[in-house]
């Protein structure tokens, strides 16, 4: 499915510039020969389509969900030696637990070891290559909404991420937390931010209280993680761009950051996130899900969250996207009706259903309403070097160089 954007989204910031043509999504459905219907969030990618299509929907097909796990491993044993492949299936495995509860009648949150508590503290997710006054506005409006906490993307130079994180504190107090998501100071060509810049940016932030700065250095560098967190100068987050359970575990056995990341719906679903959390517990790290989708991958993520204490899964993110009637990113009314009830938040906090499986309705009429446009929702270019790069699916899939930008 797909929201194109009337106009495309331009967004410059510091050596570059962004361009937004739309946002995509999918949902799966599994049906039973009982009736009973599982759905899931999905990677809105063509490869993620095919292969459902092609493998995981005929390796299903007449076999018995007694035990999610168990059609996983004889999954993983055949055709799910492939990582994207696997990948996928852990998608479509949502869908098979949302069944499984439905069947049982018990909350997916049931069948993925036991819910400790009710709900998980939400952060405002929003604002992205913006003027600080604009970010500082966003941060308030997003307050307004009820959130305890908001995180935005900077890329605009040095002196206006600053002033800009300045700026929020000012207009949110105290005791509100605030994200920084930096995740374009690395990508920014030969304007990019050194590690002497990246060190002396995040002493002057920190000076704000911020919960974290996320991904201020490219991800797969966890050495240089490291040397900046045993500097003890503000707590770091990253994972969400991890391509394997090995490297997840590199960086959590090294402790190169204090909050780990990852996104259910890209990253490996319900089963690697149950053994990173424990890998995660044990060496008192934090962790905090990526959700940059729909309201279905938000209550799906959940449901794992609450199965471990706060100190463990503190935080799940929440896509604050714009409408006619308050402030956010930018317009992706799919997002939200993709549910034909909206989900339950409370002072900041997202309740979970008790209701069986995820315990919220699909409505399937946003297919007809929302149909799939091909090619890239993004470009990323930079101005030196000259270099546009195609972001396909989720932006937690690498983006890869592109011949063609925007139009």
């Amino acid at each position: 499915m797909s929201f194109p954007f009337p106009q495309p989204i331009r967004l410059p910031f510091y050596g570059g510039e962004r361009t937004i043509l739309k946002r995509d999504a999918m949902f799966i459905r599994v049906e039973a020969d009982n009736g009973l219907v599982g759905y899931a969030p999905g990677p809105g990618s063509e490869q993620a389509h095919r292969a459902i299509e092609q493998t995981i929907g005929p390796f299903l097909q007449d076999r018995t969900l007694a035990d999610p796990d168990a059609l996983r491993i004889q999954f993983f044993e055949g055709p799910g030696a492939d990582t994207e492949l696997a990948k996928t299936y852990c998608c479509v495995e949502i869908a098979l637990y949302d069944l499984a509860g439905k069947a049982h009648g018990v909350p997916v949150s049931e069948l993925l070891g036991g819910r400790v508590r009710d709900g998980i503290r939400l952060y405002g997710s929003a604002g992205m290559y913006m003027p600080p006054e604009a970010y500082a506005a966003e941060a308030a409006a997003v307050a307004e909404l009820g959130f305890r906490a908001y995180k935005m993307r900077p890329a605009l130079g040095p002196e206006q991420d600053l002033e800009a994180v300045r700026l929020m504190r000012k207009a949110v107090g105290p005791d509100f937390d605030l994200m920084v998501d930096a995740h374009t100071w690395w990508r920014m060509g030969d304007r990019s931010y050194s590690p002497v810049t990246v060190e002396q940016l995040a002493r002057s932030i920190a000076e704000y209280n911020i919960a974290w700065l996320e991904e201020p250095m490219p991800p797969d560098d966890h050495a240089g993680y490291l040397r900046l967190k045993e500097k003890d100068i503000v707590p770091l987050a990253s994972g969400e761009h991890e391509p394997s359970e090995e490297r997840y575990l590199d960086l959590i056995l090294t402790e190169a950051v204090d909050y780990v990341q990852m996104d259910v719906c890209c990253q490996g679903g319900y089963s690697l996130g149950r053994r990173l959390f424990a890998e995660i517990a044990r060496h008192g790290l934090g962790f905090a899900f990526h959700s940059w989708g729909t309201a279905l991958e938000v209550i799906a993520a959940a449901h794992l969250g609450i199965c471990w204490p706060d100190y463990v899964c503190e935080w799940l993110e929440y896509p604050c996207y714009s409408s006619p009637s308050r402030a956010g990113m930018y317009p992706f009314p799919l997002a939200a009706e993709i549910l034909k009830e909206p989900l339950e938040l409370n002072h900041g906090d997202l309740l979970v259903p008790r209701t069986p499986g995820l315990g919220v309705t699909v409505d399937e009429s946003v297919v007809d309403r929302y149909p799939w446009i091909p090619g890239p929702w993004s470009y990323f270019r930079t101005d030196s070097p000259a270099e546009t790069r195609a972001v396909m699916s989720d932006h937690s899939v690498k983006w890869e160089p592109s011949g063609a930008g925007p139009v």
